[in-house]
């Protein structure tokens, strides 16, 4: 079965040693996607913008690979302020509402950088496999 992997351009891929996207056969799986903003712009100041920043990063490698976001089937959304959840939801069911994945929503004590609000986990599948 050929694997195929798919990077976003994150500064931390190659410095942690792992892909944005793998793909092996019909699966598809999205590494945790921080909300991290196009060279030159900051880090965008609320949830709803970071979760819709991460839905850009996760379409983008789910298309590289095959696959969209009418083929989710799970997320994982880790927030930082229970507070955050009503907007984090509200971007998830923009993004995701055509395939309505099972999805988790957990609270964390942080992330990697205190600026972020969000990340998130993607599971797809496609309709061919590689």
């Amino acid at each position: 079965m050929t694997r195929m992997q798919v990077e976003s351009g994150s500064p931390y891929e190659k410095l942690y040693g792992f892909s944005r996207g793998l793909r092996r056969g019909r699966r598809v799986e999205i590494a945790g996607t921080a909300p991290i903003p196009e060279p030159g712009d900051a880090v965008a100041p609320t949830a709803y913008e970071q979760m819709r920043r991460c839905g850009e990063i996760v379409t983008k490698a789910l298309q590289q690979m095959g696959s969209s976001a009418d083929e989710v089937v799970r997320t994982r959304m880790y927030i930082t302020d229970a507070a955050d959840a009503d907007e984090v939801g509200r971007a998830h069911g923009e993004l995701f509402g055509v395939a309505r994945p099972v999805a988790t929503m957990v609270v964390v004590a942080g992330l990697l950088d205190p600026a972020w609000k969000v990340e998130l986990e993607v599971e797809a599948l496609t309709i061919d496999s590689v």
